[in-house]
């Protein structure tokens, strides 16, 4: 508070005031941002600073009752407190000091988190060079999660002007606010633990313990360590040890263990920071640590799929995945088109059709190698991805609705853009269609990424959780899977022969293989109705226009040299424009969750109370983009049967849509071992039940046995595996 009043007497009552009621809105804190639930500012130490200094400032958090924010690992679920900098020139923000989180349960989960007014403190450098006389301008954009039955994603932005002077002035009523909060930070603890295996459990030895230390608590940084719900034993001797529940997604790749130790001595309540050795035999190849920036944790207790995998396996099932893959219908369209270019060349030199399909093995590789490339390279970014994740992008999937659109219009006969562009039609048949073939592979694997076929799921998700040479060679095993059938056709001249003298009649077969390629393209711009709204169909019906425009525009300004520049200049210009439209206008938007008849929005903590009523609970992870979902609920989730069912057995249906990117979806699959929708759980109505794994295609008889198990009227309720 600024010292604007004189008085020793005075200056005692507003720091008793200060300290009596912290909601206060002191001199040096910024403007509340206030919810139902939470309200939060910005707090310094200081209201003046001074060139070169360090100071603390705190992010205040006051919940309402019964609401809390996470710690850095939230636990069964959440997302910890996040805050994005803006300082001046020079000037530093260290990490979030971490108070010591408490164990808050909300059955059957653990979180670890805050509860009341909580404080965060984080240390701010002044540049040496700031000029006394002028302003030091703190900006912080933060993000929170706070929950109660229900999670509420909040974001605030705070801003704090702090006067740069040659002697600093210190706001009292902050600073003893701030220092009541580094007083209880937990303290390095005096001595170091030692992880190892007890069993099917983890014994952490804590050889430095007070001997009258009780109610011990150990709060891992790292997420994928321990079950955070189970209870932890202390177990007295000469080395004693806490007795910890090893985690179903056990991950451990370094070999040091950190996490806060809270304990009572005395009747006093405690919290170190304790660092353990990890007994080598405890280590995986696959560990991630966590960081701050970690997306959320959303942990659903099912056993996941792919994780006992080897190498080997996982190749294997990628291969069968991706010869499967040929028979979605995404695929059978391009197929059906490079049958036809080796019917054409039938007769031809065998060494033609050899090549033909060497390059299309060629085009296939290199796209699913770039599609492994950027899986890789965003998960590094911490970003939780995996196959058809492009589709999550409106722009990209009205791009891919104009592609399907020209090839249409190609195969009509509209227009003629060469050989050397698709390899469709009769240039097939000719030399000048090689880099045709090879894009035939590309486009083949573009237009497959919207399916998914029965064994794809565990070897995408044992991809995306391994190194990258491991990831690479299971998108490799995929990638000739997938090309087989069109390779081994061009080496097999007995069934080349087989086919019939190129005529009127490859035309004609040409012209129809034109309305699957418009079908494509009508559900594409469905997916980005799904995904951004009306909007998201003006910018698609604009991109098919400007995309049609420009084809006549080049083919009516073919032959002398101005009128083709002319052509060329406009046509970029068209383009450019409607290419900004469409980034404009195609936005991800909030997907309006369908709600027809039972159907409710997932969420774990949904589930969990469901459970907790002894309730079976069915969860559908889907997209709009994938072909595969969308065939299930027209085969199976929608028939009357099914419905009949799960309303006699009280089955309550959840949906958890990803057609736009959701970091809580990506998150819990990924930790069920997908990459990708569809999954399908079924939950028993237990609260400690096992959720089942359905198999990727379903029928209504599979469902309908599902829920009676689940309802307790079939069989166990153990995981099975597709």
């Amino acid at each position: 508070m600024r010292r604007i009043f004189g008085g020793c007497f005075l200056g005692k009552a507003v720091l008793a005031l200060g300290l009596l009621a912290p909601g206060l809105t002191l001199a040096s804190e910024s403007a509340p941002v206030t919810s139902p639930r939470v309200t939060a500012t910005l707090l310094s130490s200081r209201d003046t600073v001074t060139p070169g200094e360090r100071f603390k400032v705190a992010l205040v958090q006051k919940l309402a009752p019964h609401w809390h924010t996470y710690w850095l690992n939230p636990g069964d679920s959440g997302e910890p407190t996040r805050i994005q900098w803006d300082l001046p020139a020079g000037a530093t923000a260290g990490d979030i000091q971490w108070p010591a989180p408490k164990a808050i349960r909300v059955e059957p989960l653990v979180n670890f988190g805050f509860e009341g007014t909580v404080l965060l403190p984080v240390e701010i450098a002044v540049p040496a060079d700031a000029k006394a006389g002028e302003t030091f301008t703190l900006k912080a954009d933060a993000t929170w999660l706070v929950c109660e039955k229900i999670c509420i994603p909040e974001e605030g932005s705070f801003t704090l002007d702090l006067p740069i002077a040659a002697a600093g002035g210190v706001d009292e009523a902050a600073q003893a606010r701030i220092d009541a909060a580094l007083a209880v930070l937990p303290k390095p603890a005096p001595f170091r633990g030692r992880l190892r295996s007890a069993g099917d459990k983890l014994a952490l030895e804590l050889p430095g313990l007070p001997s009258g230390a009780s109610d011990l608590r150990f709060f891992p940084v790292l997420d994928t360590l321990i079950e955070h719900a189970a209870d932890q034993s202390l177990s007295a001797g000469e080395k004693p040890a806490l007795t910890l529940v090893r985690s179903g997604a056990f991950k451990l790749q370094e070999p040091e263990v950190s996490g806060v130790l809270t304990f009572s001595e005395n009747g006093e309540a405690k919290a170190v920071t304790l660092a353990a050795d990890a007994d080598p035999a405890l280590l995986t190849a696959a560990g991630t640590a966590p960081s701050e920036a970690r997306p959320a944790v959303v942990r659903i207790p099912v056993p996941v799929e792919g994780a006992d995998l080897t190498i080997w396996a996982a190749l294997a099932l990628a291969f069968a995945g991706g010869l499967i893959l040929n028979l979605m219908p995404c695929v059978l369209p391009v197929l059906f088109i490079k049958a036809l270019g080796f019917a054409q060349l039938a007769h031809a030199h065998r060494s033609a059709v050899r090549e033909q399909g060497l390059l299309f093995l060629c085009g296939v590789l290199i796209a699913f190698t770039v599609l492994a490339g950027a899986v890789v390279a965003l998960g590094a970014l911490g970003n939780s991805v995996g196959w058809g994740f492009q589709l999550q992008s409106p722009p990209l999937v009205i791009a891919l609705a104009v592609v399907m659109v020209l090839i249409g219009l190609n195969l009509l006969g509209a227009f003629e853009i060469g050989t050397s562009v698709t390899g469709l039609g009769d240039g097939l048949a000719s030399r000048g269609g090689r880099f045709g073939a090879f894009m035939t592979g590309v486009l083949a694997v573009i237009v497959a990424t919207p399916c998914t076929a029965p064994f794809m799921g565990a070897a995408m998700g044992y991809a995306v959780t391994q190194p990258p040479a491991v990831a690479f060679s299971v998108f490799v095993a995929l990638a000739l899977g997938f090309a087989l059938p069109v390779v081994a056709l061009s080496f097999a001249p007995g069934l080349l022969r087989l086919l019939p003298k190129p005529g009127r009649w490859m035309l004609v077969l040409k012209q129809a293989f034109a309305f699957p390629m418009f079908a494509t393209a009508v559900w594409l711009i469905w997916v980005a109705s799904v995904q951004s709204g009306p909007q998201g169909v003006l910018a698609a019906l604009v991109a098919v226009l400007a995309a049609g425009f420009v084809v006549w525009l080049v083919g009516v300004t073919r032959g002398s040299l101005p009128r083709r520049v002319f052509g060329s200049v406009l046509a970029v210009l068209v383009v450019l424009g409607a290419g900004w439209f469409t980034v404009q206008n195609a936005v991800p938007g909030a997907t309006t969750e369908a709600r027809a008849g039972d159907i409710e929005a997932w969420s774990p903590e949904r589930v969990a109370a469901l459970q907790a009523e002894g309730k079976p609970v069915f969860v559908n992870f889907t997209a709009a983009w994938c072909i595969t979902c969308i065939a299930n609920e027209r085969v199976a989730l929608s028939r009357q049967e099914v419905k009949d069912a799960f309303a006699s057995l009280g089955v309550t249906y959840l949906k958890a849509d990803w057609t736009n990117r959701d970091a809580r979806i990506a998150k819990a699959l990924a930790e069920q071992g997908r990459a990708g929708v569809p999954l399908y759980l079924f939950y028993p109505g237990s609260k400690d039940g096992q959720a089942e794994i359905l198999p990727q295609l379903l029928t209504a008889d599979t469902l309908i046995a599902a829920a009676e198990r689940a309802a307790g009227r079939g069989v166990k309720t153990a995981a099975n595996r597709p």
